[in-house]
């Protein structure tokens, strides 16, 4: 099994265990080793999946507003818990390949191994939503159609990503590709650079 088989085969495992409660505040069993590869990737898809659910709730048009403000704040420490976690997951491809002697005209990739598979997760998810949308009975035939047309597309997507991940970790192991891991620094969440914040104190 190939690293993307892997993880997809996770990230479906993780999906289809939110959903047995379908509730945002169902604690996360993670079923793997701490600190394991397959750790990161199940925590990874189940902070996408629980944040998926959370962007749906909030934008139900009645609301109460205290309660959207509560959702936002908390998407946004869901958004910096899922970048923690893709810098994790990149140190520890760093760490893995750390003995692999570059050659000399090895090029870097425009994202990191894990910023694609982050992409990767949200399309697992992109699929089993469109997968439930294809099969719903209260819907026209055109409306079932267009879900048809647009799962074939990500399953493509699906696909083309995880064989192009697979590329680059073969490459980055071969020593063709190198990789680094650029921390993302957001400052909206950091109360000494954004201005909102440090202006209030």
């Amino acid at each position: 099994m190939n690293f993307t088989e892997q993880a997809n085969r996770i990230f479906l495992e993780s999906i289809r265990k939110y959903h047995e409660t379908d509730n945002v505040d169902t604690e996360i069993k993670n079923p793997y080793p701490l600190r394991s590869i397959e750790y990161y990737l199940y925590l990874k898809n189940w902070i996408d999946t629980v944040q998926w659910h959370l962007e749906d709730i909030i934008r139900d048009p009645e609301i109460d507003p205290a309660e959207a403000l509560a959702i936002k704040r908390r998407i946004d420490r869901s958004n910096q818990e899922r970048t923690d976690l893709v810098e994790l997951i990149d140190s520890y491809m760093l760490e893995k390949y750390k003995d692999v002697k570059v050659r000399p005209d090895a090029s870097i990739n425009t994202e990191s191994p894990a910023w694609a598979i982050d992409r990767l997760s949200i399309l697992a998810l992109k699929i089993y939503h469109m997968e439930k949308e294809t099969g719903r009975k209260d819907v026209s035939r055109k409306h079932l159609e267009e879900c048809e047309k647009k799962l074939d597309i990500l399953l493509m997507q699906q696909k083309d990503l995880s064989s192009a991940i697979d590329m680059l970790l073969k490459e980055i192991e071969q020593g063709s590709k190198y990789m680094k891991v650029y921390k993302q620094m957001k400052m909206y969440n950091d109360p000494d650079l954004n201005p909102v914040l440090y202006g209030a104190k």
